[in-house]
């Protein structure tokens, strides 16, 4: 077998459309535009097996494919489950493939890919509502933004099981390759949610895969389905909140101690201005997480009515957590929390949860020094930090 891909680079506006078969309550009448960078085309043995369509868009343009679920995006297809925010810019990288049973529709007027970017283009100005063109006949493989902290973004179901590996698998006597695939996408799905897996979300992902493969033609997959079946439901599903956010600590590179008999993890962090300890205590049956920052500096019984002045000015206008102070030994600690009752505990609220906290401890720290040292009043220590943060 001889599998070649074929590549054509463009830098043109293209027009799709989204199917009226689409709920009516989430499509929408207005045309989808988007700035096609790269078609490709994959042959095996000289016969097309997949064509992929590579297009820039920007982040609010791709919040409607999100809300519309366009090129049959749907929340249990991602992996990880819970995609990363996108920031506000740059544009968003977004692959498609074609479903393989439209491939031949392009096929019949393509010989190769420099015809097929020209057909495709053609559609699109000419016979806007070609079937080519409507984003329910094309699968979203992956969505990334170039962010400085490196690449961002997600893969989908579609990405594991490409029409590339379906076909090469078609003219094989094993489905190896293939549960390979799958496996290893419910690996990544269930590892980029912490553990925090419901057992309707992995129901969900199971239906809309296995369904999927039912439908190609000419592939029995009534095995494979059932072995997946079988390893998806062995798989155990993690409802512990204290679980998910020692998966977060352990992920993100923390070191920590679990505190004998309860559900709290003692970790410490350095920030630019000082080093302190941190306490993430899970509540199970309130379905609740609390995170503290403990102030490194005890507060003497003669400065505690200026701290607590202090921490009166910092805490109005907070919208994320706030400060405390126990005015019977001194301790400050700034506290933030989220009540998960009805919601899903996800990598991304466990880190603005945690970040938020410390780096509040972090900036009003030298305010809380300079009012201990007599070295300014409260209103002037608030003023100058505030001055800083922003």
């Amino acid at each position: 077998m001889e599998v070649k891909t074929e590549h054509c680079h463009w830098d043109s506006e293209l027009t799709l459309y989204v199917s009226e078969a689409l709920p009516k309550d989430t499509s929408s009448e207005f045309p989808l535009t988007v700035r096609a960078v790269t078609l490709t085309l994959t042959k095996l043995d000289n016969e097309a097996i997949e064509c992929r369509l590579t297009f820039h868009i920007n982040p609010e343009l791709y919040q409607r494919i999100e809300t519309e679920r366009l090129f049959n995006l749907t929340p249990e297809m991602r992996s990880p489950l819970e995609a990363l925010e996108f920031l506000p810019e740059p544009d968003i990288k977004l692959e498609t493939t074609l479903k393989p049973d439209w491939l031949s529709h392009l096929t019949e007027h393509a010989a190769n890919v420099d015809e097929a970017a020209t057909y495709i283009l053609n559609l699109s100005q000419e016979q806007p509502d070609s079937p080519l063109l409507s984003t329910e006949n094309w699968l979203l493989l992956s969505a990334k933004q170039p962010q400085e902290s490196g690449e961002r973004g997600y893969r989908t179901l579609w990405d594991y099981i490409s029409p590339t590996l379906l076909a090469q698998a078609a003219t094989s006597d094993s489905n190896d390759a293939i549960s390979d695939a799958l496996i290893n996408f419910f690996q990544d799905w269930t590892g980029g949610n912490l553990s925090g897996v419901t057992e309707k979300a992995t129901s969900q992902m199971l239906e809309a895969s296995t369904n999927f493969l039912k439908k190609l033609d000419n592939f029995n997959l009534d095995k494979l389905v059932q072995e997946l079946e079988a390893a998806f439901k062995a798989t155990p599903i993690n409802k512990s909140i204290f679980e998910q956010i020692a998966n977060f600590f352990t992920a993100d590179d923390w070191t920590y101690t679990k505190i004998q008999g309860e559900p709290t993890l003692h970790l410490a962090f350095q920030g630019k201005n000082g080093t302190w300890t941190c306490y993430a205590n899970a509540r199970e049956e309130e379905q609740q997480v609390v995170f503290y920052s403990i102030c490194p500096i005890k507060v003497p019984k003669t400065k505690r009515r200026a701290l607590g002045e202090f921490i009166a000015r910092a805490n109005y206008g907070m919208i994320i957590g706030n400060f405390e102070l126990d005015f019977t030994d001194g301790e400050i600690r700034y506290k933030t929390s989220i009540d998960m009752e009805g919601s899903t505990l996800t990598f991304p609220l466990i880190k603005r949860l945690v970040y938020t906290n410390v780096m509040m401890m972090d900036d009003y720290l030298p305010g809380i020094t300079s009012v201990i040292k007599g070295e300014a009043s409260p209103e002037e220590a608030i003023a100058q930090i505030e001055t800083q943060i922003n």
